[in-house]
């Protein structure tokens, strides 16, 4: 007999295959965008997401590949200057830094990657009121 919680979490493992539509409308919206309710609930209550007025929960959207320093090259060879590094970071953190960022009275209880297109990459971070 299988709970009721993997029973979702498979339904949305297979759901994430089929995420066109919300990836079309989520590359209109800001970078930081406030959800009114988690895409993957089971998730969100896992990391201490409750249907309360003191959570929320926001799709922040990062850049995929390496970061680009803002750096100027003045002039030099495009090999000979090292504009591109990791920044030795996981982009995941970076979404839950601009959420924090944002949202500067909430704490980050936690995040979890909801969608990918060839350009960027979806998180949603649960926050709680201080």
């Amino acid at each position: 007999m299988t709970s009721a919680t993997k029973y979702i979490r498979r339904s949305f493992r297979k759901s994430y295959k089929k995420r066109d539509v919300p990836l079309k409308q989520w590359r209109g919206e800001r970078t930081v965008e406030r959800a009114e309710k988690p895409s993957n609930p089971v998730r969100a209550r896992t990391l201490g997401w409750k249907a309360t007025k003191d959570y929320i929960v926001v799709r922040v959207r990062v850049k995929r590949g390496r970061r680009v320093r803002p750096k100027a090259d003045q002039g030099r060879k495009p090999a000979k200057n090292r504009k591109r590094e990791n920044p030795g970071k996981s982009w995941q953190w970076f979404a839950e830094q601009k959420a924090a960022h944002r949202y500067d009275n909430m704490r980050v209880l936690g995040s979890y990657w909801v969608g990918e297109d060839s350009i960027s990459q979806w998180y949603e971070v649960v926050l709680k009121r201080d």
